[in-house]
C-alpha cells in the first residue's frame, strides 16, 4: 500500500493484495477472523464491564484506520457517541484533508462531530516541549473539555456518564512496552498502554492492527493514511517500521508472544504494586507537607533499592537517583539530593522528602473556605475559630484577626513602596518601609516579606504585625488565625536544616 496521504478503501486495498501470491494467502487465511472482528470488539468491552451502552462516548478520531474503525464499531453497537478531531495543523493541506474526510464521516454515521484547530508549533516552542508532546497535552485538555459539556440529546446520559474512547491497538501496547523497555522502566512500563485511564477507554487493544485493516476493508470502509506515520526520524516509528519487522526474521511469533507478555506483566505489576505498596504504608510517614521515613527501619526493608525507588518516585525523583539515595541513608545530617520538585535530606535518624523552594508568583487569592498555602519555603495556613482563645499568642507568626471585619477574598503579595498599615497598638497609619527599618529587619530578608489585604487593606505583615484595625476586641465572636511556618518543622519533629 501506498504510504501517501490519501483515501484507502476496500477496492483500492483489495488490488494491492491481489498484485501478490502471499499477500492473496495471508489475506484469505485471515478473512474469517477479520469478519468476526466485531463479535470480539463487543466482548471485550462486556468483560471489561465498561458498560459502554449506558455512557456517553466521545470517540477522537483522526482519520487513520484505528480510529475510523473504532468509529464504525461504536455505530454498529448502536452506542451514544459524538466525534471529536484535532487538526494540529503541522501537514498543510493533508491535515486540512483529514479534517474533511471525519466531517464526512461524521455526516455518514450521523453524529456529533466537534473540531479544533491547533497552533501545535507554537505551543511547542512556548512550552519547550516535542511536537509529540505538544500535540497530547493539546488534544488530551480539549477532550477533557468536550467531556463536561451537553451534546447528546440522550436525556438518560448525563456529563457524568462521558467517557473518552481512543483507537489504541495492540500493535501500539507492544511497541509501547518495547520502547520503555529500551528506555529503561519499571514493571508498570512493562504493560504497555492501559485499557482504562479515569474516563479514558482504548477499547481495541486486543485487536491487531491488520484485524482492523482486514475488518474495514471487508465492510467496504475508507480511510486516511497520514504520511508522517513512515517517518524513522519518529523513535516509535523507527521501531514499528525497521526494528519490528527485522525482529519478525528471527522470531517469527515475536508480536505475539509480545502480546502474551503484556497481559503476564500486568498480572504481575499487580502482585508488585500490592506488596510494595504494603511496604510504603508501614514506612511512610507524613508531617505537613513533608513525608519522612525512619532510616534504620528503611535500611532493613527488601529489595531496598527496589523500596527506596517508589518510595522517592512520587517526589520527581528519577530511576537513575536511586543510588543516591542509597547512598544518603548512611550519610551525615544535612546531606540531600533533589529532585525537579523535592529535596531529599537526612535529617536525624529520618530521610525526609520536602518540597523545594518554587519561584513564587507575586500574587496569590485566598478564598472563603481555603485552608493552606505554600509561600516559597513558608505554609500559611489559614484557619476560621468559633470563639477568641483564652491567651493570644505572642508568637509573630501567628496573626489572630477579628472575622467580621474580614473580606474575602484575601490577597496575598510581596509589599512594595508606597504600602502602609497601622501596627498593632498604634493609631497612626505607618509605611511598611519605615517600619521594617525601625524593626530592624535585614535589608535582604525585607525581600522576601509577604504583606496580607483584605479589601486593599493590609491586615498583617506576614510574620511580624498585624494591623490595629483587624485585632481582637471583648466583642469578637469568631477569630480567622493565619500562621506562617517553615517547611522544615521546629526540632521536635524531623524535617530541613540549612545545609
Amino acid at each position: 500500500m501506498k504510504s501517501e496521504s490519501s483515501i484507502v478503501n476496500r477496492e483500492s486495498w483489495l488490488r494491492w493484495v491481489d498484485s501478490s501470491p502471499t499477500l492473496r494467502q495471508h489475506y484469505f487465511s485471515t478473512y474469517s477472523f477479520a469478519l468476526d472482528l466485531f463479535r470480539e470488539f463487543l466482548a471485550h468491552v462486556t468483560t471489561k464491564e465498561w458498560q459502554l451502552q449506558n455512557k456517553r462516548l466521545l470517540v477522537a478520531v483522526s482519520g487513520g484506520l484505528d480510529s475510523v474503525v473504532l468509529a464504525h464499531l461504536c455505530k454498529q453497537a448502536g452506542f451514544s457517541f459524538a466525534l471529536a478531531h484535532c487538526n494540529f495543523q503541522l501537514r498543510g493541506a493533508e491535515s486540512d484533508g483529514d479534517a474533511a474526510f471525519v466531517t464526512a464521516l461524521a455526516d455518514e454515521l450521523g453524529v456529533p462531530f466537534f473540531e479544533k484547530n491547533f497552533d501545535t508549533n507554537s505551543y511547542a516552542e512556548k512550552q519547550k516541549v516535542s511536537i509529540q508532546v505538544a500535540a497530547r497535552t493539546l488534544r488530551y485538555s480539549w477532550f477533557a473539555d468536550l467531556l463536561q459539556q451537553e451534546w447528546l440529546t440522550d436525556s438518560r446520559l448525563t456529563i457524568r456518564d462521558s467517557r473518552l474512547l481512543t483507537a489504541h491497538h495492540r500493535d501500539d501496547s507492544i511497541e509501547t512496552l518495547l520502547l520503555n523497555f529500551l528506555k529503561g522502566t519499571g514493571i508498570a512500563g512493562l504493560q504497555g498502554i492501559p485499557g482504562e485511564n479515569g474516563k479514558v477507554l482504548r477499547p481495541l487493544l486486543f485487536a491487531s492492527r491488520d484485524a482492523l485493516q482486514q475488518w474495514a476493508v471487508a465492510q467496504g470502509i475508507s480511510w486516511r493514511n497520514d504520511t508522517s506515520n513512515a517517518e524513522t526520524k519518529y523513535t516509535r516509528n523507527a521501531l514499528r517500521h525497521e526494528v519490528l519487522p527485522l525482529l519478525e526474521t528471527i522470531f517469527p511469533q515475536v508480536r505475539q508472544n509480545l502480546a502474551a507478555n503484556l497481559e503476564r506483566f500486568a498480572d504481575i505489576h499487580h502482585i508488585y504494586r500490592h506488596t510494595v505498596d504494603l511496604q510504603l504504608a508501614k514506612l511512610l510517614e507524613w508531617n505537613g507537607v513533608e513525608a519522612r521515613v525512619p532510616v534504620r527501619k528503611l535500611l532493613q526493608a527488601q529489595p531496598l533499592a527496589t523500596i527506596v525507588y517508589e518510595l522517592a518516585k512520587p517526589f520527581g525523583f528519577a530511576p537513575a537517583q536511586t543510588e543516591g539515595l542509597q547512598r544518603l541513608l548512611h550519610a551525615q545530617p544535612g546531606r540531600h539530593i533533589d529532585s525537579a520538585t523535592h529535596r531529599a535530606i537526612r535529617y536525624g535518624a529520618w530521610l525526609v522528602f520536602a518540597p523545594l523552594r518554587q519561584p513564587s508568583a507575586s500574587l496569590h487569592l485566598i478564598q472563603k473556605g481555603d485552608d493552606s498555602l505554600l509561600l516559597d519555603e513558608q505554609l500559611l495556613t489559614i484557619t476560621e475559630l468559633p470563639a477568641p482563645p483564652a491567651t493570644v499568642p505572642v508568637d509573630p507568626s501567628i496573626a489572630l484577626l477579628d472575622a467580621r471585619s474580614i473580606e474575602f477574598p484575601l490577597v496575598i503579595r510581596r509589599w512594595k513602596e508606597g504600602d502602609y498599615f497601622y501596627p498593632l497598638g498604634m493609631q497612626k497609619k505607618k509605611k511598611v518601609a519605615r517600619y521594617l527599618i525601625d524593626a530592624k529587619v535585614p535589608r535582604m530578608s525585607r525581600e522576601q516579606l509577604w504583606v496580607v489585604e483584605s479589601h486593599r487593606k493590609i491586615i498583617w505583615v506576614a510574620g511580624l504585625r498585624i494591623d490595629d484595625r483587624f485585632k481582637l476586641t471583648p466583642s469578637t465572636t469568631k477569630v480567622l488565625s493565619l500562621q506562617l511556618a517553615p517547611i522544615a518543622p521546629s526540632t521536635a519533629a524531623p524535617g530541613l536544616q540549612n545545609s
